[in-house]
């Protein structure tokens, strides 16, 4: 089956380099598993729509939030698609797999429970565990299986593709998380800047249906695993404005879109736009302009 246009824009935007070993995605989600061997030695912050999982055999720098991480040794990554991150590799060789997943292929109709929350996964946690080599031959054998799996033409190799995921995570489980991040001393600046991405992150509204995730400060402080007071003295001191206020601005930005350049109706905007009632948005829209959202859209006709 073929890939949804968003996935597919990602590979070509961000793994040009990657060793391509298979790509399959399912009526009930997507999976794909890639090798990490000629991949690039820089892998920028950048939007994802998934959740991923790297077993990274190479050395460099995972950047997360506003801390980093040095990996000398065997890890293992687990990336969720709110939390921004990268890597910068210290040489070319690089080896491991990596596999990207979305909720509902994991899940598959089983109440399983928000995936953000578990141990591996939820925003504020530790990503990175370090691996011994009897740990490593496991995971590799899991992804090795991956591999193998995705290329067959076993009409249940999905169902496999997913007890593999399930047996890595719960193998992982027993693992300890690294404790050794150090923060970045340009810290404001860092966070200032992460902030401004993941906001960008959460547009443009596609669909009335593909709500605002993050819509607080707070919210934007959890997903960047700092305090909100840290992120909301960053955001003043580098942009001049309240974390509130940038907040505001582009959810305004994105209501004047929706509003000139769709034919949504006031209620499928505010609901795309994270309000649980239309009455709630056009107070809040008005409070920023000075004019309704039905005011603004007559006065374009």
């Amino acid at each position: 089956m073929e890939l949804s246009e968003s996935l597919e824009g990602f590979y070509e935007r961000n793994a040009p380099n990657h060793n391509l070993q298979c790509i399959g995605a399912v009526g009930m989600g997507h999976f794909n598993v890639f090798s990490r061997e000629h991949c690039a030695l820089l892998s920028p912050y950048s939007r994802r729509d998934y959740y991923k999982i790297s077993l990274i055999i190479g050395k460099g720098k995972l950047h997360y939030a506003d801390k980093w991480i040095r990996v000398e040794r065997p890890a293992l990554l687990f990336s969720n698609p709110i939390v921004p991150y990268s890597w910068e590799a210290d040489d070319e060789d690089q080896k491991g797999w990596f596999c990207l997943f979305t909720e509902t292929f994991l899940q598959n109709g089983n109440r399983l429970g928000n995936l953000q929350d578990s141990p591996l996964f939820k925003i504020g946690g530790t990503p990175v565990f370090f691996v011994d080599d009897e740990q490593q031959e496991i995971l590799s054998d899991l992804f090795t299986k991956m591999t193998t799996e995705i290329q067959s033409d076993y009409v249940h190799k999905y169902d496999m593709l997913r007890a593999y995921l399930h047996l890595m995570i719960h193998e992982t489980m027993k693992m300890h998380p690294a404790e050794t991040f150090e923060p970045y001393q340009n810290a404001s600046q860092r966070v200032a800047s992460l902030f401004m991405e993941l906001l960008e992150r959460q547009f443009p509204i596609d669909s009335p249906d593909a709500f605002l995730k993050l819509k607080s400060p707070n919210d934007y402080a959890q997903s960047l695993s700092i305090h909100v007071n840290s992120l909301n003295r960053s955001v003043k001191e580098i942009t001049g404005k309240t974390t509130s206020q940038q907040i505001a601005g582009r959810i305004i930005q994105e209501a004047n879109a929706l509003l000139t350049h769709t034919d949504w109706n006031v209620a499928e905007i505010a609901y795309g736009l994270g309000f649980e009632e239309p009455a709630y948005f056009t107070n809040y829209f008005k409070k920023q302009t000075g004019v309704t959202p039905n005011a603004l859209r007559s006065s374009l006709v």
